[in-house]
C-alpha cells in the first residue's frame, strides 16, 4: 500500500514531443486538483560501450542526449509552471528503457500520466506501444491523454463491467467527476448474444440482468458523492465502440484493465486497449489492487 505522501505525487513521463507536454499540462491541472506535487521523469536509453583501441571521442553521444534530456525537462517544467505555478516540481533523468523507469516510479505515485504517442528523442518516451505498456504494468492508475479538450464541463465515462476492478474504477471515476464538479456517464454493454435472430426472446433478459449489474457496481457511490450527477447507459453493443463514441464530448474516460488466462496482469484488456488508441479524450486505465 502507498504513503500518504506518495498518493500525492503525480508522475509525468516527458520525452520532448509536443504530447509530452500535453500531458504535462493535463497532469499540472490534476496535481492543483489533488494537492499534489508534480515529478517529471525522462529517460536515457543509450550507454556509451567505447571499442577497445579507439579513443574516446571528446564529446559522447550519450553526453548529448542528457543535453536534450534536460532540455526536455526544462520545457516541461515551464509548461507546468503555465498552468499552475503554485505545485512543486521535480525533474529526473533516468538511464533505462521507458516502461521498466515509469512502471518502477508508479510504485511510488498516486497517478502516473503520458502522452498517447511520442515523436521526441527515438519516438520511444511516449510511443503509443509504451503509453499500453505501462498502463499494464503500472502499480497505480494510468492516464493517457490524447484526443481534444472538450471543456471543463464536458462529462467523465465511466466503463462498469462488474470485474474485479470495478471498485476501483469506479471510484477513481467519481473522484475524477466530484473534482471537477461534472456529470458521471456510466456505461456497461452487454454485446452481442450468441446464436442468430431465434436468440431474441431473450435479450430483454440479457438487457435487464446487465441494468441489475449496473446498479449493483454503483451502490453506494451515488450516496457517497450526492453532488454528482449520473447517467446510466445500459447498451447492445461492442464497450469499446460506445466508450470511444461517448469520448468525443467527454473531458475523461475511465476504464478498468484485466488481463485473460495465465497471462492476467501482463497484457492489457482488449476494451482497454482499443480505448486508449482511439479515444477522443484522455483516458484514465485502472488497474486491481495487487494482492
Amino acid at each position: 500500500m502507498s504513503r500518504p505522501e506518495e498518493r500525492g505525487r503525480i508522475v509525468v513521463g516527458v520525452d520532448g514531443s509536443p504530447e509530452a507536454l500535453e500531458a504535462v499540462r493535463w497532469a499540472a491541472a490534476e496535481a492543483v486538483r489533488r494537492g499534489a506535487s508534480l515529478h517529471l521523469i525522462t529517460s536515457v536509453e543509450w550507454l556509451d560501450r567505447p571499442a577497445i583501441g579507439l579513443p574516446a571521442p571528446e564529446h559522447s553521444v550519450a553526453d548529448k542526449l542528457f543535453e536534450l534530456a534536460g532540455k526536455d525537462l526544462d520545457d516541461a517544467a515551464s509548461a507546468a509552471k503555465e498552468i499552475a505555478p503554485e505545485v512543486r516540481v521535480n525533474r529526473q533523468t533516468v538511464v533505462g528503457f521507458p516502461v521498466p523507469v515509469l512502471t518502477a516510479e508508479s510504485r511510488h505515485a498516486g497517478l502516473l500520466v503520458v502522452g498517447g504517442s511520442g515523436r521526441g528523442r527515438f519516438s520511444s518516451l511516449l510511443a503509443g506501444s509504451v503509453a499500453v505498456g505501462v498502463a499494464t504494468h503500472a502499480a497505480c492508475p494510468v492516464v493517457v491523454v490524447r484526443g481534444e479538450d472538450h471543456g471543463d464541463s464536458a462529462p467523465v465515462v465511466l466503463g462498469v463491467d462488474g470485474g474485479r476492478s470495478g471498485e476501483a474504477t469506479v471510484a477513481f471515476a467519481f473522484e475524477a467527476a466530484a473534482a471537477r464538479r461534472v456529470p458521471v456517464i456510466a456505461v456497461h454493454t452487454w454485446g452481442f448474444p450468441p446464436g442468430d435472430a431465434r436468440t431474441a426472446p431473450i435479450w430483454g433478459e440479457i438487457s435487464d440482468d446487465a441494468e441489475r449489474e449496473l446498479a449493483e457496481s454503483l451502490a453506494g457511490w451515488t450516496e457517497k458523492f450526492p453532488d454528482v450527477a449520473v447517467r446510466r447507459i445500459v447498451s447492445h453493443s461492442v464497450a469499446a465502440h460506445r466508450l470511444v463514441e461517448l469520448s468525443q464530448e467527454a473531458q475523461l474516460v475511465v476504464v478498468g484493465s484485466r488481463g485473460h488466462g495465465q497471462l492476467v496482469g501482463l497484457v492489457l484488456g482488449s476494451v482497454s486497449n482499443a480505448v486508449v488508441h482511439r479515444a477522443a479524450c484522455p483516458v484514465a486505465v485502472v488497474r486491481p489492487a495487487r494482492t
